[in-house]
């Protein structure tokens, strides 16, 4: 369990104060602010993205991470792993791209780090390119995972203009097509985006009780959720009228667990595509693949403690201001917004909760 607790604001990490539970393994992210070797992290080489896949070693290298194995408490010590459809397996769905690729090795082994059970981990790694198995192969010589090619043409013609053209790339919609890309014998996945990182265990989140419900995420009913719709759509009561008999808050579609049993049974990428759709004629909203989520889920929500998304901390989708946590315990530190942690630790110009995210970071090469 992790507890961080706020003294008076952002304006120093200092400020912030972590403990850790002594059954989780080391490395805390605290480490970042008490470590003598902080500004090794703000000094991290900076890579710019480019197409060219021959070149990808050299400009995205990785160092090896630890071996993580399981811990004695994890049981089953005669139990072999047979492959994906195993129900021993915490499933976890990550979308793989070059651009963001830092940041998804940094969660990958934020959750490997804090978890009890590291080897009961598959994780599913969505791609719009073929040239980074590699990779993280190399990266994490012991993790399970497979591969899934994600075929941008399948939305190229649903995706709509967004406030921000990163909200617009084909791969952030893939994980409306989880039911159908991965195999299914796996019933349950949790699916989490490339900007955050896991400061607790895992399988935590996995245990979540969905109860009639096909997905579960932290939900922020406080938030006003008429801006995630335009003024037409409020308007017009053929849409207006979808939220009608439900109490709809919004929820962060980073950070999910998905039902895919019951996806599958109602089909519900069909539903989102159908607003999609809409959309592309009516234009009812402004924001990437966020409200087409809400417009079939909001109010059908199986609720998660906040604690598993401490989202925002990339601020705003234009400035990407520094952000302060939200009061309470955390478990998942979620970069959403434009600022983006490898990015200010590279251009010096950190945020003071940055310092959380160095730790998991393996970019660059060995010493």
């Amino acid at each position: 369990m992790l507890w961080i607790m706020r003294f008076s604001g952002f304006f120093s990490a200092a400020m912030v104060m972590i403990v850790l539970s002594p059954s989780l393994q080391p490395f805390p992210p605290a480490e970042a602010i008490r470590s003598s070797h902080l500004d090794s992290y703000l000094r991290l080489p900076s890579y710019q993205v480019s197409t060219s896949s021959h070149s990808l070693k050299d400009r995205l290298s990785f160092r090896k991470a630890s071996e993580f194995r399981n811990a004695d408490e994890c049981g089953f010590t005669d139990h072999k792993i047979t492959g994906v459809c195993d129900p021993f397996l915490v499933h976890v769905a990550i979308t793989l791209d070059v651009e963001y690729l830092r940041g998804s090795i940094a969660a990958i082994h934020s959750i490997l780090q804090h978890s009890l059970c590291p080897e009961n981990i598959f994780f599913h790694f969505l791609v719009s390119e073929s040239n980074l198995e590699t990779l993280v192969r190399s990266t994490f010589p012991q993790l399970k995972f497979k591969f899934y090619y994600f075929d941008p043409e399948i939305v190229r013609n649903l995706i709509s203009s967004s406030v921000r053209q990163a909200l617009e790339q084909p791969l952030n919609y893939a994980r409306n097509y989880l039911a159908d890309l991965l195999e299914p014998c796996v019933q349950r996945v949790i699916y989490l985006d490339s900007d955050l990182v896991v400061v607790d265990d895992i399988s935590k989140m996995w245990s979540t009780n969905l109860g009639s419900r096909t997905i579960g995420a932290p939900e922020y009913c406080h938030a006003n959720f008429t801006k995630y719709f335009t003024g037409g759509f409020w308007s017009d009561e053929r849409f207006s009228r979808t939220f009608k008999a439900r109490k709809p808050c919004y929820f962060n579609t980073g950070v999910m667990v998905l039902d895919l049993v019951k996806w599958r049974r109602v089909g519900y990428t069909k539903r989102i595509e159908r607003w999609m759709e809409i959309q592309k004629s009516d234009r009812i909203y402004e924001l990437g693949s966020l409200p087409p989520f809400l417009l079939v889920f909001a109010g059908r929500v199986a609720p998660i403690e906040h604690r598993w998304n401490q989202h925002g901390l990339g601020g705003d989708n234009v400035r990407g201001s520094c952000r302060d946590l939200h009061p309470g315990p955390v478990s998942l530190l979620h970069w959403s917004g434009s600022g983006k942690p490898w990015l200010r630790l590279d251009s010096k110009r950190p945020c003071p909760l940055d310092a959380l995210w160095a730790p998991y970071d393996l970019y660059g090469h060995s010493h």
